[in-house]
């Protein structure tokens, strides 16, 4: 297995099949930098600052971000089980991510704007007090997903499934939905509706 350098600063460098499970990581720069393949799990990456950089088919399930920051940072292909991005560096904040696993993940009182969600999993994610105007959730499950208090303004759910959203507690102006997923927005009214 390949293992990381010692620097302070990475730029434009390529890691492949790196595993550093449990292993710490202190405040690194990362900039343009790619991993794929790479095992994060249960690593502590606090601290450290991702500017944009990729990571493709990699696993980040219990990983510890506090304070991390990530600048158009683009996942695809990952696992992001249980992490709590509600911790990291809010000024340093903006993702993509594609295919990506991001069950029981934690984007509370998160910036999310124009974040965009494709082919994802987000299983019991929270999205509470979240702002994420202009977001999309382009054929997501979000299945016991969280949303309280969340902006979800001009936010993107034509193609999302499974979302559970109450109006009376979150801001929807100008959201999109689709004819066949309003079923989402009225759950809590117990209404038996059919499709034609």
């Amino acid at each position: 297995m390949n293992s990381f350098i010692d620097p302070s600063i990475e730029h434009r460098n390529r890691f492949e099949d790196v595993f550093i499970a449990e292993e710490d990581l202190d405040h690194r720069v990362w900039i343009n930098c790619e991993f794929v393949r790479c095992d994060f799990r249960g690593s502590d990456l606090n601290g450290n600052n991702f500017i944009e950089c990729q990571f493709a088919d990699c696993d980040f399930s219990e990983t510890r971000i506090t304070d991390a920051g990530f600048r158009d940072a683009v996942f695809s292909n990952c696992k992001m089980n249980d992490v709590d991005f509600s911790v990291c560096n809010p000024f340093i904040f903006s993702f993509s991510f594609n295919e990506c696993v991001l069950d029981h993940a934690n984007f509370f009182n998160s910036n999310l704007t124009k974040t965009t969600f494709k082919n994802c999993s987000l299983l019991h994610t929270n999205f509470e007090e979240a702002d994420l105007t202009e977001a999309i959730f382009d054929h997501c499950d979000l299945d016991g997903a969280r949303f309280v208090d969340s902006i979800l303004e001009k936010t993107d759910f034509r193609t999302a499934h499974n979302f559970n959203i109450d109006p009376t507690l979150n801001r929807l102006k100008r959201s999109k939905f689709s004819g066949t997923n309003l079923t989402g927005l009225l759950r809590r009214y117990k209404l038996d509706i059919e499709s034609n």
